[in-house]
Order: C-alpha cells, then structure tokens, then sequence
C-alpha cells in the first residue's frame, strides 16, 4: 500500500494537475474534516473505489465497506474522507482500494 500525501488546499487555490497513479495494491491515506479523495479515471472501464470501513457495531458486527463509482474515460469523483467512518484504530488512516488502476490517478485535499 502506497501512503498518500495530503495536500493542504491554499487561499490561493491548488492545481493538482499532477496527480499520482492508483497503487494497485491500493493507498492509504489521512482522513478527517475537510480531507477529500480526489479520482481520476482515464480507463475504458469504470473503476469502483473501496473504502474500508473498520467499524463494529455492538463490538462484533462488521460495517459494510463503502464502495464509490467513477466513470470511465474522463469520470472525476470526489470522495470525503471522514474518520469516525474509515480511519483505521491502529494506524488512524484510511484504507482505499480500486477496480481498476490503469489510468487511475488520486490526491488526497484537504481544505482547512
């Protein structure tokens, strides 16, 4: 898993244009208020986007994990990354896996 860089949105606005590719064993990444998973795909397919959800309820029930779609050939998604849902209790992170990764390009933003 590859840890992804949280980039701090400025007043002056950010180009992230420059978008590192989908690990394909997938990403980590922060999570919390204000912090987004950015998705681009270029691949002829739709790519899912997986967030695990570590959370239990009554300590034993597993929550589902959250499974977001991105268009293919030029779909963009922009997903929250909020921690009560999807930060790891070990590390604090988020755990994200991808369908597809060819043509997949991430960033994580966070707008303070």
């Amino acid at each position: 898993m590859t840890a992804l860089v949280t980039n701090v949105v400025p007043n002056a606005g950010l180009d992230i244009g420059s978008l590192p590719v989908a690990a394909t064993n997938g990403d980590t990444a922060a999570c919390g208020s204000g912090t987004f998973l950015y998705v681009k795909n270029t691949n002829a397919s739709a790519c899912t986007v997986t967030l695990t959800t570590p959370g239990q309820i009554d300590g034993r029930l597993a929550v589902a994990d959250s499974t977001f779609s991105v268009a293919a050939n030029t779909g963009i998604g922009v997903i929250p990354l909020i921690y009560n849902l999807y930060a790891d209790p070990t590390t604090g992170l988020a755990t994200i896996t991808y369908s597809v990764t060819s043509g997949v390009s991430v960033a994580v933003v966070r707008v303070p």
